[in-house]
């Protein structure tokens, strides 16, 4: 099976200076469920993962007790390694997105690329969504730079972006 990107073509998609070091992903459109569902895969995944609130490390636990802590209380995160140093990291804001951040420093060849398609295939298929990118501080819901297409059943480029002039 041919990958669904090539580095040569979408590495500047992954040029920290361009997209800033953690891009935002996302899943728009979800509910309680969809997470829950995201944290059963986690959960039954090979992938080493580390929920934590603040900065106490705790059991996963299911996303609407997530949901339904005070407002006040500590920010919950989800770590996922994907692989060693490749680290999905996952923020509760909403029930009706899922939000996530990866460091594209570690994203710098074909291999690397190509774990990192698989992980958002792997997401986007078990949610049965699309699992769009832009980079950091943008709205991945509203202008992507590529993404897992559910239609598509692959990673597409979006819209490439571009150095910024001098």
């Amino acid at each position: 099976m041919p990958p669904d990107l090539l580095w040569d073509d979408v590495q500047s998609v992954f040029d920290a200076e361009l997209m800033g070091s953690l891009p935002d992903l996302c899943v728009p459109k979800t509910s309680t469920d969809d997470w829950q569902s995201l944290l059963d895969f986690v959960a039954s995944s090979a992938w080493r993962f580390e929920y934590a609130e603040g900065d106490t490390i705790l059991p996963l636990p299911r996303a609407e007790a997530v949901f339904s802590r005070p407002a006040d209380a500590e920010s919950p995160a989800l770590r996922v390694w994907i692989t060693s140093s490749l680290v999905a990291i996952f923020c509760f804001y909403a029930p009706e997105e899922i939000d996530f951040d990866i460091n594209v420093r570690e994203i710098r060849d074909q291999e690397a690329l190509d774990v990192f398609c698989e992980f958002l295939r792997s997401v986007g298929r078990r949610l049965g969504k699309s699992v769009l990118m832009d980079g950091e501080g943008g709205n991945p819901a509203v202008h992507p730079v590529l993404g897992f297409r559910i239609e598509a059943d692959r990673v597409v480029v979006e819209d490439m972006p571009s150095a910024p002039a001098t």
